[in-house]
């Protein structure tokens, strides 16, 4: 009797495990079948801004690189000890989003004042989970417009936010604002001296609006402190001459700005041509009574 209670003790055992098994063959093939997708992070603070993520997702489809829209992530400060959550984000139709972070100040760094932001993706019935980290540490950037010698030069100074130590031989960009792409001021690297000071010339004759220029000073994605950006408004431009004719009555205007002499011209046709047909008819009409 009890040689029976065994064998069936131990043949459910067995078959609870064949489940099992099967069970988890199943999920893995499932996840197999699963795209995986690539998150890319990367860190900017604004000098008297915003610090932020900027954060992308995509993915290798058919053996092409695409964005993936529309995905749901969480976003956390990572400590020595501890997860803590500092909100959710959807990506854009690009797959794009910016992520604003609370002030430094109330994030926690580790012991060597490096801040270490995640962002996860739970996954979903496409896509696999993923994960990405940013480590960085703070650093400001002192930026101003000097004159020397008749010249104007920006002047910048690259300090560490938690030891206001001179942060030196680092390469940062002078560029002055546009629509489309930058335009780079000074020599092709800009490093910083012991000092932590680079002291880059500003061309003359370059046109803004109002003949203010916006010029940014950037440490660009450093492996250590990220990017930062400064951004010194500089009233040293050449005044934009509005040569725009928009407003005025030319041959490529709207409607409304149609020129007068073809307003005149084409209504003194069109009235001309009625009036031949009126006079027409009217003379026919006399030619039947008679």
């Amino acid at each position: 009797m009890k040689r029976s209670r065994i064998s069936h003790t131990i043949v459910l055992f067995l078959l609870g495990m064949t489940v099992f098994c099967l069970g988890l063959q199943n999920l893995s093939a499932q996840d197999n079948s699963k795209n995986k997708v690539r998150l890319k992070v990367d860190y900017v603070k604004i000098i008297n801004g915003d610090s932020y993520l900027d954060i992308s997702t995509g993915a290798r489809i058919d053996k092409k690189n695409v964005s993936v829209p529309y995905l749901d992530l969480l976003i956390y400060n990572e400590t020595e000890q501890d997860e803590i959550e500092l909100g959710t984000i959807t990506t854009n139709p690009k797959g794009k989003i910016k992520f604003v972070l609370p002030e430094l100040r109330s994030m926690l760094p580790d012991s060597s004042q490096i801040y270490t932001i995640k962002v996860a993706f739970k996954g979903n019935e496409n896509f696999k989970r993923a994960s990405k980290s940013v480590s960085f540490k703070d650093a400001n950037i002192a930026a101003r417009l000097i004159t020397k010698d008749s010249l104007n030069y920006i002047s910048a100074t690259l300090t560490d936010a938690y030891s206001n130590s001179p942060i030196s031989d680092e390469h940062l960009n002078i560029q002055v604002q546009r629509l489309f792409n930058p335009l780079k001021m000074g020599e092709e690297f800009n490093n910083t001296d012991d000092k932590g000071m680079v002291l880059v010339p500003i061309e003359e004759g370059i046109p803004g609006i109002d003949g203010n220029l916006l010029i940014e000073v950037v440490l660009n994605d450093n492996d250590t402190y990220g990017t930062i950006k400064a951004i010194v408004e500089a009233p040293i431009g050449k005044v934009i001459i509005d040569e725009s004719t928009f407003d005025k009555r030319t041959l490529w205007s709207p409607r409304d700005k149609t020129p007068l002499f073809i307003l005149v011209f084409g209504n003194f046709l069109i009235f001309g041509m009625w009036g031949i047909i009126i006079y027409l008819i009217v003379n026919l009409f006399r030619i039947k009574k008679v």
